[in-house]
């Protein structure tokens, strides 16, 4: 397909502003720089929200991006083939998405990444995947009230409780929805798979459709991009003597927001900083665990938790009345090693007791794999949220979990053979 094909394949006008734009590889910036327009109207435009823009704006546009003859002519043409946007059939309210019931802390930056993958770059499938309570769901709500909000995209929700997505009989009615505008669909909790040939067809029919799908396994699929969404960062021993400083770390700032709700008037102290510290590494920065640490805060001292949870980790059960936490932290962590395949699971074996962080190197060192064979089962390992990547100088170096770490060490059943008799070069395959 050549190139004046593929774009006049773009059903709106904001879609095939965006491919011509990409392609000759401007930002929104910058084409607003050479059209002297304002970026926010570039945004508009491509977003949907102005769907007729006026003759001298788009002549500015095709001047900026190079069009002339045949080009030029459909690029004209595709600005004119929509009805005003101030008629009142022409452009139905966009649908919202649902309403979260609690603040998001410490995703900023994911979300800015995701925000901008589908409503600047332009991507249409991802798939944000990690460990249960690491707050896949939370941040997709943020995602899509994003795109709603400010670029007016409608959103189509759909809860799919852990199994595939619930799509019988709903394909045609979306593609009747969504048409040809903007629109994020959202499969939540796709653990049991996504059917990629239902996605094409909606793709094909809903040129503006973008999908985000939360899952805790990846499942690759084709076109799309897989993003692991790792825990909170938590903080480093040399600041639980320096309140202010840690109070700025990912996972202290969540804890504290829900201290703050449940004892109205708290404040970290100095005295009380090294256990709320603790608390968060030794929870991993996990959201969901944090918010039932924080829920046992009311009857239990940071201190008593940490404590308590030192003795025996794998207590901590949502408490009675708290923000709708459910299970404990076992059901985070456990399923995610018993889905591992026995190469997965042998290089995790070695690693629960390799002390402190480690590099791809350092693993190959460890098992005696080939380099190659290594690294792969270590971005598998990351992928499903037992590892996570650590501030490093020298390159890119990770860790085991915490909880992981500790499940594995103090449950043998958990794994593939006893200490010190693992087959590794025969998993290795």
């Amino acid at each position: 397909m050549d190139s004046g094909q593929s774009v006049r394949a773009a059903a709106g006008f904001g879609e095939q502003l965006r491919v011509r734009r990409e392609r000759i590889g401007l930002t929104q910036q910058c084409l607003a720089d050479h059209a002297t327009l304002s970026v926010r109207a570039i945004r508009d435009m491509e977003s949907g929200r102005v769907r007729r823009p006026r003759n001298e704006t788009v002549r500015l546009l095709a001047d900026a991006l190079r069009l002339e003859g045949r080009n030029r002519t459909e690029f004209e043409e595709a600005a004119r083939r929509h009805p005003l946007a101030d008629e009142p059939a022409a452009v139905p309210a966009p649908a919202a998405p649902p309403v979260a019931r609690g603040a998001i802390v410490g995703r900023e930056v994911e979300t800015e990444v995701l925000v901008d993958a589908f409503a600047l770059h332009g991507d249409r499938l991802v798939s944000l995947v990690g460990l249960g309570g690491v707050g896949k769901t939370r941040l997709a709500l943020e995602v899509a009230r994003r795109v709603h909000l400010a670029a007016h995209w409608s959103v189509r929700w759909v809860d799919c409780g852990g199994g595939p997505h619930p799509w019988r009989g709903r394909p045609d009615d979306l593609v009747r929805e969504i048409g040809d505008r903007p629109a994020l669909l959202v499969l939540d909790g796709a653990d049991g798979g996504v059917d990629a040939g239902q996605l094409d067809a909606l793709f094909h029919h809903c040129p503006g459709l973008r999908v985000l799908i939360t899952a805790r396994e990846a499942r690759p699929l084709p076109g799309g991009q897989v993003i692991p969404l790792a825990p909170l960062p938590v903080p480093a021993p040399e600041l639980d003597a320096e309140p202010e400083a840690l109070a700025q770390v990912g996972a202290v700032r969540l804890l504290l927001s829900h201290l703050c709700r449940l004892r109205p008037g708290y404040t970290l102290e100095r005295s009380e900083a090294p256990a709320v510290a603790e608390l968060c590494r030794h929870l991993d920065g996990l959201p969901g665990a944090l918010e039932r640490a924080a829920g046992w805060a009311l009857v239990q001292s940071t201190g008593q938790l940490v404590a308590r949870l030192a003795a025996v980790p794998f207590t901590l059960a949502a408490p009675p009345l708290v923000f709708g936490a459910r299970g404990d932290v076992r059901d985070e962590v456990e399923p995610a090693i018993r889905k591992l395949t026995d190469r997965q699971r042998a290089l995790l074996d070695v690693l629960v007791d390799e002390p402190g962080d480690w590099s791809g190197e350092d693993a190959v060192v460890r098992t005696g794999w080939a380099l190659q064979t290594c690294l792969a089962t270590v971005h598998e390992l990351l992928s499903r949220g037992l590892i996570r990547s650590v501030p490093a100088r020298d390159g890119v170096r990770f860790t085991v979990l915490n909880l992981c770490r500790r499940l594995v060490r103090e449950e043998p059943g958990l794994r593939l053979a006893p200490t010190g008799d693992v087959p590794l070069l025969a998993v290795a395959g």
